[in-house]
């Protein structure tokens, strides 16, 4: 990826872009925070330790709690014993090791060239009539292995545009805010995203004695909570994002003069024989997953009441894994059948090269799950929330939930520009607002406060210099105008994230006043 990189200085150096990305540049790593918030946790602890103060529990009554000074000795002992194991491998239940299982899957998926081909083959086929709403669709799905997303689908909608004697900077807007605004929606259950947001969702809530259950008492599942949220958001999004290219983005760059460059080949992202191949391999493997689900959902895994008379469902409670599976499998068929794997230790290899992908994310979580667990363990977060929630109390916010969602929506928005990363500003601002949001208002469930987050997170990415593929998008467009800077394309994308976040908000809004489910 160094080869289409583009220098800090390239996005953009005056007026609130230039502001944006100077104050991004200033704040430090997420992994530097949560180490200086853990020594900042233990400083406090240590200055108010013995402060006792009364919360409502989830019932209605009152708790007393009582902060521990973590310097005492007692306190000192208890982080080492857990610093490795309880407050790091096995925290949440062993989240860690769900977020590394599903990466495998999809990362097997992905290195065998399967979700590039799938994006290739099917952007190839678009009718020019229906072009701008399937390039935002396969932006959207395709978020669920985001390199295929940026490094195929992006390029390849300039060149489809290119082909038909449009800018291709329209086609290459559109797939961007597919991929990246519209990051947070898909139809596939279980992807990394929910995982991730999910699972860190019920260690919040339950941290502080949230109940992690849906407005109407039922037991949320972290994997798919948002599921039916998110199936509806991908049509609304791909119908918007199509309608904003047409609307706004195409009438503009139709105007703009742009280049053809002398080497490029607008058959470079053509389907190979192989990758066809691998494709109907893939589709064949696709079938015996899925035949696998069925037979483990109606037989080993089938719903069943327990001895406490509660019906339980092991098929839902394992759709973490089984959506591994699928992607295991379908990526295994199709590596065979292109000849990317050849035996198994080139599958073994192809899940080593997703795992070196993931060191950041053993650090962040490390130092991220040892600042949560020390923050539980003193009773300092729950003294955070209570502070936090009488003060929004204080405004007479508990009697409007509906300002609740949408300032907390703000909130993430505006943070969004300043700092880059799904995962990191999660950690940061879930265990505040996940419980603090419940105590002002019962409406405000864990589901509820992370979908608001997911909208405002990923609605933001695309006006930001912070996001993470800022240079590559650039670079690749710059291959059409050479002199386009990044205040360019944020002017670009401006339309899409304003559309996104407004009606994706306006759709949350319509879950809730209906109080329809996110998701099972």
């Amino acid at each position: 990826m160094s080869d289409i990189s583009v220098k800090p200085s390239d996005a953009g150096s005056s007026g609130i872009i230039g502001f944006i990305e100077r104050a991004g540049k200033r704040i430090p790593d997420p992994v530097i925070i949560f180490m200086f918030l853990f020594t900042a946790c233990l400083l406090v602890t240590g200055m108010i330790g013995g402060l006792q103060f009364e919360s409502l529990a989830a019932d209605g009554g009152t708790i007393q709690y009582t902060i521990k000074n973590m310097l005492a000795a007692e306190n000192v002992r208890w982080m080492f014993n857990n610093a490795i194991l309880a407050n790091w491998l096995a925290f949440g239940g062993g989240v860690l090791g769900i977020i590394l299982i599903v990466m495998l899957g999809v990362g097997i998926a992905e290195n065998s060239g399967f979700l590039s081909a799938v994006i290739k083959k099917v952007g190839l086929k678009i009718n020019d009539k229906y072009l701008p709403m399937l390039v935002v669709f396969l932006g959207i799905m395709s978020s669920i292995a985001t390199d295929a997303g940026y490094l195929v689908l992006i390029p390849l909608a300039g060149m489809l545009y290119a082909g038909l004697g449009k800018n291709p900077l329209i086609g290459m807007a559109a797939a961007f805010a597919g991929v990246s605004a519209g990051f947070s929606a898909n139809l596939i259950p279980a992807t990394p995203i929910d995982v991730i947001i999910g699972a860190n969702a019920r260690i919040f809530a339950e941290a502080q004695g949230i109940p992690f259950e849906a407005a109407d008492g039922r037991t949320l599942n972290p994997a798919t909570m948002h599921y039916y949220f998110i199936f509806v958001s991908t049509f609304l999004l791909a119908g918007l994002g199509a309608w904003v290219t047409a609307k706004y983005v195409a009438p503009r760059l139709e105007k703009m003069e742009y280049q053809i460059p002398e080497d490029m080949n607008l058959n470079d992202f053509a389907v190979s024989a192989a990758e066809n191949k691998g494709l109907k391999a893939a589709a064949f493997g696709l079938a015996i997953s899925l035949a696998l689900i069925v037979m483990l959902a109606t037989g080993p895994l089938a719903t069943y009441v327990n001895e406490a008379g509660r019906e339980v469902s092991p098929y839902l409670d394992n759709v973490i894994l089984l959506i591994a599976m699928t992607f295991t499998i379908v990526g295994i068929f199709y590596g065979v059948a292109v000849g990317k794997f050849k035996n198994v230790q080139d599958v073994v290899s192809s899940m080593v090269k997703q795992m070196n992908t993931m060191g950041y994310v053993l650090v962040l979580t490390f130092f991220c799950y040892n600042f949560l667990g020390l923050m539980s363990y003193s009773g300092l977060g729950t003294y955070i929330t209570y502070l936090g929630a009488t003060f929004l109390g204080a405004l007479g916010l508990q009697e409007f939930p509906i300002l609740l969602i949408i300032g907390f929506i703000l909130t993430t928005a505006v943070i969004n520009l300043f700092v880059g990363g799904l995962t990191s500003k999660w950690m940061l601002l879930g265990p505040i607002f996940v419980p603090m949001l419940y105590q002002v208002n019962p409406d405000m469930t864990p589901d509820m406060v992370a979908a608001a987050y997911r909208v405002a997170d990923s609605s933001t990415n695309i006006i930001t210099p912070m996001m993470t593929y800022a240079g590559v998008i650039l670079a690749f467009m710059r291959k059409y105008k050479p002199e386009l800077t990044f205040g360019d394309v944020i002017a670009m994308m401006v339309p899409y994230s304003i559309a996104f976040m407004t009606a994706w908000t306006g759709l949350l809004i319509v879950f809730f006043t209906f109080g329809l489910p996110l998701g099972f």
